[in-house]
């Protein structure tokens, strides 16, 4: 069993521009313990802020309410006890000890000796088991310490290895490991250290994180670092949802992760970070599972001839087959099966023809637009008889005033109108369709996402593309609005949505 703990809240609150609230801190916490399952959650260092300080206790209060706080962990500094008053106050119990891994560390940035460093770290250890609380300790730019000063690094273990320290972590601070020198060089500290618990703490500078955990676990190392999305100070580090996969299909290791959370917790984290996923990441990317070539969508019907293990459905997501130039026949039929909707051969060759001209044309096609396409190109309505229509709307924009809209549909041929403010004028509309809905006792979709793409180059007169992500009744899907004006296109989206939810 490989233990993971996850520095999200830590280490991944160290890229450019990210900072977690209280509250968001929080709310990552309750995830990735109560529903991923992760072992270890570092949620902070000591000493940084007044907000910090609260944070910490607001999640420590929470896991000590659960039984989980034995599992929050705060990194510390070899600062007598100070981080250590810091950590006992927030009522967190485990400190994680930054220390110096490598010799040039010590003397360039210390200015002290191997043997004063080392006396310094036994005392903090002391003032810890005075406290009750835990002691894990990082090797700081261990990965440089075993490449060029290799007997500071085991002077320093034989100086610390019979304190009461339940883990050594190694931490390849620079990102400048490979898989090979990470199997040598955590087999050397388990060979050497048989009887100690060793953690390995990687980062992504030449993009081998995953491949360098991959080598450590198989090296022996009982714990691994992660954090949610790759976040971390420069190239990030290693990801969670990669390290969970490679452990499971790769190394045959078992941990107490869930895998069907794990996208979940990915999107709660991009949504408080806001830094987006590539939307080829791994496991967690939008279209990773998208089969894009009709040869691919054939194969899949023919026995899953394009699956591997990484099947969607493990990590809570589903296959989807994208629609565009490469699109064969059997993409489409794939998107109709999802659909419902059943077409003869001739009408399919129409569609196809359609859908790759609109692909040479460089427009996105989703399956939302299918209907619409079909609508077009056979002359009938996209969704049978459109059940809903907007008759008219007016949005006013005033300095000083919120921004007012006023709609009326029609649904199923009965006319309804309503008018509302908002913080913009599309907020404005959909606040007033929701009203009308409201009257009507019937549901609203949840807006998830919303997703502009202008044009460059500075022509006013060009098309404006929106993308707008729902939730409805458990179901995530998109529409699309393509228009001149921002508002308008996003206009035209709502009402694809409007008239998907009907079907």
């Amino acid at each position: 069993m490989i233990e993971i703990m996850d520095t999200t809240l830590r280490d991944g609150e160290q890229t450019t521009g990210v900072s977690f609230s209280a509250h968001e801190k929080l709310s990552i916490a309750q995830t990735l313990i109560s529903e991923l399952g992760v072992n270890r959650l570092e949620i902070a260092s000591a000493r940084v802020s007044d907000g910090e300080f609260d944070a910490v206790k607001k999640i420590a209060r929470w896991a000590e309410k659960t039984g989980n706080l034995e599992r929050l962990e705060v990194l510390g500094f070899v600062d007598g006890d100070l981080s250590l008053k810091w950590i006992e106050s927030t009522g967190c119990r485990v400190i994680n000890l930054l220390c110096k891994g490598s010799y040039k560390h010590v003397t360039e940035q210390l200015r002290r000796t191997p043997e004063e460093h080392i006396n310094d770290i036994r005392k903090v250890v002391e003032f810890a088991q005075k406290k009750h609380i835990d002691v894990n300790i990082y090797l700081e730019d261990w990965s440089n310490g075993m490449k060029s000063s290799p007997d500071y690094v085991y002077q320093f273990m034989d100086g610390l290895k019979d304190f009461p320290i339940r883990r050594f972590m190694l931490p390849d601070t620079l990102g400048i490991l490979n898989p090979e020198n990470t199997l040598n060089f955590c087999t050397d500290m388990i060979e050497e250290y048989p009887n100690l618990w060793f953690d390995f703490h990687a980062h992504n500078d030449y993009d081998l994180a995953v491949a360098n955990v991959f080598s450590a676990v198989s090296a022996g190392v009982k714990g691994v670092h992660t954090t949610v999305n790759g976040l971390g100070e420069r190239a990030g580090n290693a990801p969670l949802s990669s390290v969970l996969a490679v452990l499971k299909d790769q190394l045959g290791e078992k941990t107490t992760l869930n895998e069907e959370k794990i996208n979940k917790a990915s999107r709660l984290v991009e949504t408080y970070s806001a830094i987006h996923i590539a939307p080829n990441r791994p496991i967690v990317g939008e279209y990773v599972f998208t089969q894009c070539a009709g040869v691919h969508a054939d194969g899949d019907n023919k026995n899953n001839l394009y699956c591997s293990e990484l099947m969607p459905e493990r990590f809570g997501r589903v296959r989807e087959y994208a629609l565009g130039k490469l699109s064969g026949k059997a993409n489409i039929r794939k998107n109709l099966e999802t659909l419902g909707i059943d077409m003869d051969e001739d009408s399919m060759r129409k569609v196809t023809e359609r859908i790759i001209e609109l692909g040479d044309k460089k427009e996105m096609v989703t399956q939302e637009d299918l209907p619409y396409i079909i609508s077009d190109v056979l002359n009938q309505p996209a969704f049978g008889d459109e059940k809903i229509r907007i008759m008219n709307y007016s949005l006013s924009l005033a300095q000083g005033l919120r921004p007012v809209a006023t709609v009326k549909i029609e649904i199923n041929g009965e006319a309804y109108e309503e008018s509302a403010t908002g913080d913009g004028q599309y907020d404005a509309f959909v606040r007033a369709l929701r009203k009308i809905y409201e009257k009507l006792g019937r549901s609203f979709p949840k807006l998830t996402n919303y997703l502009v793409s202008i044009p460059p180059g500075g022509r006013t007169d060009a098309f404006v593309q929106t993308i707008i992500s729902w939730e409805y009744a458990g179901i995530d899907f998109k529409t699309r609005g393509l228009d001149v004006d921002q508002t308008e296109s996003a206009i035209k989206a709502t009402l694809k949505m409007l008239n998907k939810i009907e079907e």
